[in-house]
């Protein structure tokens, strides 16, 4: 896989989808989504160069794979 950056909402979505299949991501606070979008393995950005925007993209991806499943 290739290097994901704060850019890459979609596919952080996807991640964060499959490593948390039952959390409702409305249900995450951005403190604890900005410290699991560091952990991942292939995440390589700066961890200080995250916005409240870049966060929500992420937390928006991840809502619209959890819908497919739990809507």
């Amino acid at each position: 896989m290739t290097e994901l950056t704060w850019n890459d909402a979609e596919d952080i979505g996807i991640l964060l989808y499959e490593r948390f299949p039952d959390l409702d991501p409305l249900t995450v606070r951005f403190t604890q989504l900005h410290e699991w979008v560091c952990e991942l393995e292939n995440f390589t950005d700066d961890p200080k160069t995250s916005t409240e925007g870049k966060l929500e993209a992420i937390q928006m991806a991840w809502l619209e794979e959890w819908k497919e499943e739990h809507a």
